[in-house]
């Protein structure tokens, strides 16, 4: 009995441990971290929605880089494609082009000592990015650097959904099929690119490069308008609840996890009830445990308003976009979920060019044609086990 007595003791400390930590852990970092606001820009813009196509464009890039190439993913795998990805950064060095590579500690945990080591060797400037560290154990392995970034010569951008790996490629037999977006950018807007990197390399490694003109070159205007929106767990929220507000006849979701905050939710019931055409693209096989589960709390409401939700059906769904009355629409890194909002640091690009907008709602509808629709009656005969997986993915969506 006192033993029992004694483990539900050490339990509870534990779980008001990590709920302190994480609070403070939060605090801390509002106070300490700034988000940079970036102003509108024009430019050029390229979507890839292939895996093979962008790989093929963003090798090449790297291939012709003649002064610098920095690089910010959240995954990087050790695989086949990962190894000429790190055959290709380590050419590069050695033709004494400046290659800094960043990585998130969590999301590439996969990356071997060994292909650190090599990367180094060659000349390779490699750091991770959101080491957990004390005080804030618990918070600082939860809050993860999402962000995937390439700048090449100051001249070329690249932001998205990619990360490196085979599974982008499709070759992942679980999730199969891998379908996302990515944008190529040209213009000022990759000066923006650049500042963000440089801040993540300053806060993952402290050496301050900001003021090295070296990395910011003249850059043309372009056809596109467009803003870069980097968010620390602090303004995603918003921007995403204005993009919201912003629909009068249409709004087009597109997320891998779909587990929005309160104000989110509320809003989508807001618009429609305005009349607004809601549309949401999810995965129907999820590549998480419990992020499909985590969504059932939300889908129910929204289909009984009216809602349209589509599973796409062949592979894996990853795709991060919000599309508004073919007039602005939003791309980048940041999830429509919790995670995301609240924790992660993301980046995503707003173009408000209404014929690029068009371009990305004829792309999301192209794979809402590849999708089943998701009825009520599906919600309906969810298994006692199911609805109680519903339960405990509820309670812990904000780490989902």
């Amino acid at each position: 009995m006192l033993a029992t007595l004694i483990v539900i003791l050490l339990l509870i400390i534990f779980i008001a441990w990590l709920a302190i930590d994480f609070a403070a852990g939060k605090r801390a970092m509002l106070r300490s971290i700034p988000e940079p606001k970036y102003p509108s820009r024009t430019g050029s813009l390229q979507l890839f929605t292939n895996g093979n196509h962008l790989y093929e464009d963003y090798f090449a890039e790297i291939e012709k880089a003649t002064s610098f190439v920095h690089i910010l993913f959240y995954v990087v795998q050790d695989d086949d494609i990962s190894k000429k990805f790190f055959a290709l950064l380590e050419r590069k060095a050695k033709q004494n082009v400046e290659v800094r590579l960043l990585v998130d500690w969590i999301g590439s945990a996969k990356m071997t000592s060994k292909s650190i080591r090599s990367l180094k060797a060659s000349g390779v400037h490699f750091s991770y990015s959101h080491l957990p560290k004390f005080p804030y154990l618990f918070y600082t392995l939860n809050a993860r650097n999402h962000r995937k970034v390439t700048i090449v010569d100051g001249k070329i951008g690249y932001i998205g959904g990619f990360n490196i790996g085979q599974e982008y490629l499709g070759l992942n037999p679980v999730l199969g099929n891998w379908k996302d977006y990515h944008l190529k950018m040209r213009g000022k807007a990759v000066e923006d690119l650049e500042m963000q990197f440089l801040l993540d390399w300053k806060r993952a490694t402290s050496e301050d490069l900001l003021d090295c003109s070296d990395y910011f070159c003249s850059l043309p205007e372009g056809d596109l308008e467009m803003r870069i929106m980097s968010s620390e767990g602090k303004s995603l929220e918003s921007d995403f609840l204005s993009l919201i507000e912003r629909s009068e006849k249409e709004l087009c979701i597109g997320t891998p996890y779909f587990v929005p905050s309160q104000r989110l939710f509320q809003a989508l019931l807001d618009a429609l009830k305005r009349g607004v055409s809601v549309h949401i693209l999810m995965p129907m096989k999820p590549d998480h445990k419990f992020v499909k589960d985590a969504a059932f709390a939300y889908i129910p409401a929204l289909l009984e308003a009216g809602c349209h939700i589509h599973q796409y059906y062949y592979g894996f769904y990853h795709a991060k976009t919000i599309i508004v009355d073919e007039t602005i629409c939003d791309i980048g890194t940041g999830n429509f979920d919790k995670r995301s909002i609240f924790l992660n640091s993301e980046i995503n690009c707003f173009i408000t060019t209404p014929s690029f907008a068009k371009h990305a709602r004829d792309t999301f509808f192209r794979n809402v044609n590849e999708c089943k629709p998701l009825e009520l009656y599906h919600i309906e005969k969810r298994t006692l086990f199911e609805k109680g997986k519903e339960m405990v993915a509820t309670w812990v969506s904000p780490f989902l």
